[in-house]
């Protein structure tokens, strides 16, 4: 088969178009194929912790996404009814980062901001209603089945990546196995205009609220507040999704308070997988294709992006003949590891400190902030720096 000089990318989430903003602007061509008719506009994910901001300023897109978002130097872990235990703020690691926050901003307004910078490169295409079936290869190429409007189509390339989500055809057509569990409850998110900054005094934009019962996770977006409950996995779905339901649940946040504005509610399935390996011959995996984890900490996107940086700045090297092809045998070694050590760790971990509420994880949490050292490691940790750094570590 005759191989198109390009990188094929499947998915035009924030990741796969992370990775073709990053191959586009070294001069490698890029095609993406997008199943949807057009760029997703949910929510989904919406924080940015700030070693990503550094790679987005990298690319030249970091102040726009930040002149949409809401800047949350600060976040808290509460306990109810008790209220504040203990705050932290990123400013004492900005040392190591440009930025040192977290942003508050959806996904969506991140693949918006690249599509528009990669507009016009005679190095980009991308194709829309253009989902990736099948994936064969060869020892130079890789080659994809594409459905356009029910008509097949095939396409070659010199490498491909996988973005294209948790229930990735390039992943399930590689033939590999996406190991781990599905928690048994699921998550349901509140969306809401209530001003939680007038009735709850010194509260932040990003706030854990620990309770043996039912904890809660309060975050705040422009315009809106999230608010995501753990919901058992004995209550049906039409009850989860209940407006009933809801409000029964925000009525805990403040008390006198019962009666929201509710701008909509999710209800979804939890999962906390990881690849058996994030590369197969000429295609590699990257972002929720890769893993996918609980959301607390906000660590899926945000890790979906560092894969992508990882691994295109090693295909840059090959594709320009500095490195060999053995160099992109690194990226599994590396992502994957790191995800399973660093990101899979740590948001089962800020789970299992919700559910507990205990003195334990009080007291831990009051050493931590009382102690500038510790504050400090922390602070790399929950920010994914850490996790950079072991990636680095492991050659």
């Amino acid at each position: 088969m005759t191989v198109q000089e390009r990188v094929l990318i499947a998915g035009a989430g924030p990741v796969g178009l992370v990775a073709a903003t990053n191959l586009v602007r070294h001069g490698v061509p890029v095609t993406v194929f997008e199943a949807g008719p057009t760029l997703g506009d949910e929510s989904r994910a919406s924080t940015f912790h700030p070693p990503t901001l550094d790679m987005l300023g990298d690319l030249g897109v970091a102040q726009a996404l930040i002149d949409q978002g809401l800047v949350a130097p600060k976040f808290q872990y509460r306990a109810s009814p008790d209220g504040l235990i203990a705050q932290f703020d990123f400013a004492a690691i900005r040392d190591v980062t440009r930025h040192p926050f977290r942003l508050q901003c959806e996904q969506s307004k991140l693949t918006q901001v690249l599509l528009d910078r990669l507009r016009g490169d005679p190095n980009f295409r991308i194709e829309f209603s253009s989902p990736v079936r099948r994936v064969t290869q060869d020892a130079a190429s890789v080659e994809i089945a594409v459905d356009r409007n029910g008509r097949a189509e095939t396409h070659t390339g010199r490498w491909l990546i996988g973005a294209d989500g948790a229930r990735s055809e390039v992943r399930q057509s590689l033939a590999i196995e996406f190991e781990g569990f599905t928690w048994p409850e699921r998550f349901l998110v509140v969306s809401t205009p209530f001003n939680f900054h007038a009735v709850i005094p010194d509260l932040v934009s990003v706030n854990y609220v620990a309770d043996p019962e039912r904890w809660y996770f309060l975050l705040q977006i422009p315009n809106l507040w999230r608010v995501m409950f753990p919901i058992s996995a004995d209550e049906p779905d039409d009850l989860a999704l209940s407006h009933a339901l809801a409000q029964s649940l925000m009525a805990r946040i403040v008390p006198g308070i019962s009666a929201y504005e509710i701008a909509h509610t999710t209800l979804y399935r939890v999962h906390q997988r990881v690849a058996k390996t994030f590369c197969s011959g000429r295609a590699f995996l990257v972002g929720d294709a890769a893993h996918i984890n609980n959301p607390l900490g906000g660590m899926g996107m945000n890790g979906g992006i560092h894969d992508a940086m990882n691994l295109t700045a090693r295909l840059i090297d090959v594709w320009r003949g500095t490195k060999p092809e053995s160099e992109l045998d690194r990226y599994d070694r590396q992502r994957r590891l790191v995800t399973k050590e660093h990101v899979e760790k740590q948001s089962i971990q800020n789970k299992k400190n919700l559910e507990s509420g205990g003195d334990e994880f009080r007291n831990r949490l009051l050493e931590i902030a009382a102690d500038g050292d510790r504050t400090y490691e922390y602070l790399l940790n929950v920010s994914m720096i850490g996790s950079l750094r072991r990636a680095e570590q492991l050659g």
